[in-house]
């Protein structure tokens, strides 16, 4: 029977390895933005392959990544809408950025390929306010001239759970559209008043390509993978600019991250010529308590700072500069968690 029960036991070890599931400690487990989601999927391949550690990282949703690290479930969790440093203080929790990239809005209109379509803050707020319901609206034809826009019904699509993408589009909503900011607001999940939802940017994505003469947002990784149409943007210096690394790269660098706040930054309606407008960094959230965990999760971090560039580049995701990684890691050992 001893012997028959070790037999069991070595099978049972052989087939979880085999399934690449960690029956030690060397599992970091995660949750949180979907926004991050294809470039923390791409560095934990690479992780794992180089170290034999493995990341188990859940795209639930910013609101889903905050809520699990405050109620201590997971080493870690993330989220594209910083956390205030009030907020940090009452939940116990320290925060860093770690990758910066971009949201896009992205049209599925026959005949409009990406970056041909023009829109700015105001009418971007119209259509999504629900004032703005037809493609052949005076206020877009005036912005693309040269298009021959359909007279058909635009659908809206947003995100149906809680967002950092949502937090970072309606910050940027609210900047540049009054009437967004005294009816709707910001924050991860808001009351909206026109369109259809759905989950993480994948549902948004999967909306908009099925849905014709539709429009939502999405991280810009996903309009890339999913070959939507995205518009150009017209930004705080008056031009129409691209979403991608460059502009992406252009908002990043008007950032201050401050460690004194926990990193704490909004990069919505950037100055600078070629910025993109909805640009935004991703955050991770830690529990002050738990020493064990963090120095898993940052010790991913670090070697993604040192090694992960490229695979994010390659992705459409703007790495940290090296002046703010060090000040990262200078927060880190301050805290006392590497």
């Amino acid at each position: 029977m001893k012997r028959i029960l070790s037999v069991i036991a070595f099978l049972m070890a052989f087939l979880f390895v085999m399934a690449g599931v960690s029956l030690s400690s060397e599992t970091i487990n995660g949750a949180g933005a979907t926004f991050p989601y294809p470039v923390y999927a791409a560095w934990a391949w690479q992780y794992k392959k180089e170290t034999g550690i493995r990341l188990n990282y859940q795209s639930i949703g910013s609101g889903g990544g905050v809520r699990q690290i405050s109620n201590r479930t997971v080493d870690f969790g993330a989220s594209d809408a910083p956390v205030s440093p009030e907020e940090l203080e009452k939940k116990r929790l320290y925060q860093f950025p770690a990758i910066i990239g971009g949201v896009v809005p992205v049209v599925n209109i026959r005949g409009i390929r990406a970056g041909k379509l023009r829109l700015d803050g105001s009418t971007l707020c119209g259509i999504f306010l629900g004032r703005i319901t037809s493609w052949a609206d005076e206020r877009i034809k005036a912005l693309n001239p040269a298009l021959r826009l359909p007279d058909k019904r635009i659908t809206v699509v947003h995100r149906s759970d809680g967002s950092g993408t949502t937090a970072i589009f309606t910050t940027y909503l609210s900047a540049v559209c009054p009437e967004w900011k005294k009816h709707v607001g910001a924050g991860k999940a808001v009351r909206w008043p026109a369109g259809i939802g759905g989950k993480g940017n994948e549902g948004v994505a999967n909306y908009v390509k099925r849905k014709r003469y539709s429009i939502g947002y999405v991280e810009f990784a996903y309009a890339k993978q999913n070959r939507l149409s995205y518009v150009l943007l017209k930004n705080r210096a008056g031009r129409f600019v691209a979403p991608g690394f460059k502009s992406f790269q252009a908002a990043a660098a008007s950032g201050d991250f401050s460690p004194e706040r926990h990193f704490y930054l909004w990069l919505v309606d950037a100055p600078g010529k070629d910025a993109w407008p909805i640009s935004g960094a991703s955050f991770i959230l830690l529990a002050r308590e738990k020493k064990s965990s963090n120095l898993k999760t940052v010790k991913f971090f670090d070697w993604a700072f040192r090694k992960g560039d490229e695979i994010a580049k390659r992705l459409v995701y703007v790495p940290l500069p090296e002046s703010l990684k060090r000040r990262i890691r200078k927060y880190w050992r301050e805290k006392g968690i590497y």
